[in-house]
């Protein structure tokens, strides 16, 4: 499995969040133009999983972030934090709906 979520962007809009699986996972937002605003996960207290979390950013997005990816994963906490990591890593910081995590306790991805 490769370390990058690589799969497509999907529309965030009320058609691509009914066809989402209730399962655990993470997920990317993003705006238009690809900048990824927030990295977060559906866990164990995601009353449908994946389909909760992106109907709740679908109701509050106030017409920013247009863009999403998911990944079912059962690890989704460890594999949460790994694609935060591997966003400071790229970028030099998190991303700005992730800024109330304290980056300095997340660790970093060693070199290849």
């Amino acid at each position: 499995m490769a370390i990058r979520l690589e799969k497509a962007w999907l529309a965030l809009d009320a058609a691509s969040v009914r066809e989402l699986p209730g399962q655990l996972g993470v997920y990317q937002i993003a705006e238009a133009d690809g900048t990824i605003v927030y990295i977060g996960y559906a866990g164990g207290r995601s009353l449908f999983g994946l389909r909760s979390e992106m109907a709740r950013w679908l109701e509050r997005r106030e017409g920013k972030p247009t863009r999403f990816r998911y990944e079912v994963n059962m690890q989704y906490i460890s594999r949460h934090q790994e694609l935060l990591m591997l966003h400071v890593a790229d970028h030099g910081a998190l991303p700005a709906g992730n800024a109330d995590i304290d980056q300095r306790k997340l660790g970093r991805l060693s070199p290849i």
